[in-house]
């Protein structure tokens, strides 16, 4: 696509308006600046995230301006807005801009990496990853060792409540076996934030190992910025990809992906291949924007909507301005977290899952195990049910209740995910103890058998 700045030129464009957001508080005052149905309670922000009608604003200024004006603003004026978003997204994570480009989820970041890395023709080469992975990233995975027929995937199991330090022996004990195997661990794959479990990973501990034994780590962060603190100065991972529409407050889908500049030859193709791909042998161009060949790639990999990528820095500034900072969201929902995993354990009087350590919670997410009358402990409910049972519990509580929370099997028994979050308090989730309590004694009465 021609493109070059548009510093020069007036495009007779409008830009959006300055707007100074006001504090504040927390919990129920907040709520009202998203958009959500008075008669709904949003539980579970971790699947989907959501964002405040501010940034909705924002995001249709800039639909509007493509839209009254198609090829100067896609042309000339998107890749500098562009360009503000990767600067104010490197920002937050002290990391090179020119490491930092965006693309519309995690999944799409993993399949990339994943894509481009030229697997060698020996067919020693391993792809590490946890049981606990994402269910599309091992789908990838597998999708990898089918089609090329050079890589295999070492699972790494593990089992609830687990230490760091326990996690991190097993980690360096397959990378071990990897080698004593005559296989060579190529790249590890793990999380931040488990998806399903909702816990904390030692994603920092595990990111130092690969950088001892020489293994590429591709941390799948999907749940991390907006949630967690990230320093990519001391992380320095050699792949990192992070939803910004889950926890930062954009519109989907919009991810960070960042990548080490030691390894920008290794992604010579987006996902699709477009334009920008270098065949072999041909010699690099310069880039009209005259950014870096990795960055100019991810400028334009194809026509699509992408007013989501523009909105980072007024998501940044609204979280500033009206919440008080990444801090102050930081530990407010650490803090509503663990006074609602409280509240919820009690009154289902069974347990959360957290290590010794008290880390496993050092996010935004809680997993609880549901009070089920389990047919392997003398009850009714049969594990073959389980599949039928997520789904009865699922549609109940969003018709019923008008509510979510997530629910996923686990180590035997079925489990459900917390999401702490700033428009929500301790009175939505009082709220969440009796619906769960609620409709986990409709499924040990057997109703979902009548819907099934």
């Amino acid at each position: 696509m021609d493109n070059f700045s548009s510093l020069h030129i007036d495009l007779h464009l409008s830009e959006a308006k300055d707007v100074t957001y006001t504090r504040t508080p927390f919990g129920k005052e907040m709520r009202k600046l998203f958009s959500f149905d008075p008669e709904y309670r949003n539980l579970n922000h971790g699947s989907y995230g959501c964002y405040p009608r501010a940034i909705r604003a924002v995001a249709n200024h800039f639909k509007d301006q493509k839209e009254s004006r198609p090829d100067p603003f896609v042309r000339y004026a998107y890749n500098d807005y562009l360009d503000k978003s990767r600067a104010a997204v490197a920002a937050l994570v002290n990391a090179p801009v020119n490491n930092c480009v965006f693309v519309p989820n995690a999944t799409t970041a993993v399949n990339t990496v994943l894509r481009n890395i030229p697997w060698n023709k020996d067919g020693n080469d391993e792809i590490l990853s946890f049981s606990t992975i994402y269910g599309a990233c091992n789908k990838t995975i597998a999708y990898i060792r089918d089609s090329t027929g050079l890589v295999s995937n070492r699972v790494i199991t593990t089992e609830y409540p687990i230490s760091n330090a326990d996690y991190v022996s097993l980690f360096r004990k397959a990378i071990a076996a990897s080698r004593a195997e005559g296989k060579n661990p190529r790249v590890a794959l793990f999380d931040t934030i488990a998806s399903m479990p909702g816990v904390r990973i030692p994603f920092e501990a595990l990111t130092a190992v690969c950088k001892e034994e020489g293994v590429l780590s591709l941390i799948d962060g999907a749940h991390s910025i907006g949630q967690i603190p990230l320093d990519f100065a001391t992380l320095d991972p050699d792949f990192f990809v992070s939803n910004c529409h889950k926890w930062l407050f954009t519109p989907r889908g919009c991810a960070v992906f960042i990548v080490a500049e030691r390894n920008h030859n290794i992604i010579r193709s987006t996902l699709p291949t477009s334009e920008s791909y270098r065949p072999e042998g041909v010699p690099e161009k310069p880039s009209p924007t005259g950014n870096p060949h990795f960055v100019a790639m991810y400028e334009w990999v194809g026509t699509q909507d992408n007013e989501q990528y523009l909105c980072v820095p007024e998501a940044i500034k609204w979280r500033e301005q009206v919440c008080g900072g990444e801090k102050a969201i930081y530990e407010y929902n650490n803090s509503l977290l663990r006074k609602a995993t409280k509240l919820v354990v009690s009154e289902l009087g069974t347990e959360v899952l957290e290590n010794e350590e008290g880390t496993l919670m050092d996010c935004t997410m809680s997993f609880i195990r549901l009070p089920l009358s389990l047919e392997k402990d003398g009850g009714s409910v049969k594990a073959e049910d389980f599949g039928t049972i997520l789904t009865y519990l699922g549609q109940t509580m969003a018709s019923e209740y008008q509510s979510y929370i997530a629910t996923s099997v686990f180590q035997g028994g079925i489990w459900c995910r917390l999401s702490a979050q700033v428009y929500l308090d301790e009175d939505d989730f009082v709220f969440a103890a009796k619906m769960l309590k609620d409709v986990c004694e409709r499924v040990n009465k057997g109703e979902y058998l009548a819907k099934a």
